[in-house]
């Protein structure tokens, strides 16, 4: 990390400036200020985990602090680009510290070893901002309740072959959005000059402050689908949501992902959680195809890079209180190649 002096106009550096010079003009001067002072844990590097550092990183945030506690395996070569070349048998946090900082030596990056199991309610509240990757729905609820109680923004986003998702918790969240300004036309006057001056120039703007409620994940997880208005949503809602729920009861009785290496025995396990958990949500398991369970094998870097850039992006305009977030859900299919946002939880 380098030192920076912010003698330059606004608080800012000469090097900052001209670092962050495209996204000062795309989002202005106080917004990249806002980020520069936001410190931000991106916990689970893995594939989304790399490709989310990697965006938060360049982005100019005051600071990330990468936690994990596994030990490089020879999977991660297969997304995780910031791991050098013979790193097997490291702490993979440690590994890809070194390619993380030279993305931008001005923003300050740490390691982390230890498990965030083992973290302290403390430990939590020291950031702006929290990204989970790579955890059990557990340490998903226990931390997002933590951040939700402190007002710190909450991420928790995965990959699971073909298939990604992120939820972001903003609390109660206030933004800016720009929007352009309503031109007031003189009368009568729909032709000459002026008018044809006023259709080539650009639209004048303003800027608009609004706000946001946002639930928790337990909320948001735990949609009653029972009765006839929740019938109505169901027929609106991406079957990626039920997906999750199904990936994430996995992780928990197994303590891992769906694996190619016992491809069939996981196969089998996903079919019948399949079962048991939307008969539990209260909808059939026709809402998953038979062979559903044959695209959630691996994280597959292309999904990684598309999942990796939206909640990067989320967590960027957070910070920087610019723009509409997604509110709450985002989901990705890499078989159709689309997303889709969703905001599912109780009445706010």
């Amino acid at each position: 990390m380098v030192e920076k002096d912010e003698s330059g106009p606004g608080g800012i550096s000469e090097e900052e400036a001209a670092q962050y010079d495209r996204q000062i003009r795309l989002w202005g001067l106080e917004a990249q200020k806002r980020l520069r002072a936001s410190r931000v844990l991106l916990v689970g590097l893995r594939g989304l985990g790399a490709e989310v550092a990697k965006n938060l990183i360049l982005a100019g945030v005051r600071g990330v602090t990468l936690l994990d506690h596994r030990q490089v395996s020879p999977d991660d070569s297969r997304s995780q680009f910031l791991v050098p070349a013979g790193s097997c048998g490291r702490n993979v946090a440690e590994a890809s510290l070194g390619r993380a900082q030279s993305l931008n030596p001005m923003v300050e990056v740490r390691a982390d070893p230890e498990s965030v199991d083992a973290k302290p309610h403390d430990f939590f509240t020291q950031f702006d901002a929290v990204c989970l990757t790579c955890c059990s729905r557990e340490s998903m609820v226990r931390i997002n309740q933590i951040c939700h109680q402190s007002g710190v923004k909450f991420f928790t986003g995965d990959v699971f072959g073909y298939h990604g998702f992120m939820f972001a918790d903003l609390g109660h969240h206030e933004f800016v959005e720009e929007k352009p300004k309503v031109a007031k036309g003189s009368p009568g006057v729909e032709d000459g000059p002026e008018a044809k001056r006023a259709r080539l120039d650009p639209p004048e703007t303003t800027m608009v402050k609004k706000r946001l409620e946002f639930c928790s994940l337990r909320e948001a997880l735990a949609v009653e689908w029972r009765g006839e208005k929740a019938a109505a949503a169901l027929r609106r809602t991406a079957p990626d949501y039920f997906l999750l729920q199904v990936l994430l009861r996995f992780r928990s009785e197994q303590g891992r992902d769906p694996c190619p290496g016992s491809g069939s025995e996981d196969s089998e396990r996903l079919l019948r959680l399949r079962r048991e958990v939307l008969e539990a949500l209260g909808v059939g398991p026709q809402l998953l195809p038979e062979h559903f369970h044959s695209s959630c094998f691996s994280e597959m870097a292309p999904v990684c890079a598309v999942v990796g850039g939206v909640l990067g992006q989320e967590v960027v305009k957070a910070l920087s209180q610019r723009d509409p977030p997604h509110n709450n859900f985002f989901f990705f299919d890499g078989l159709k190649g689309s997303g889709v946002v969703e905001c599912l939880g109780p009445p706010l």
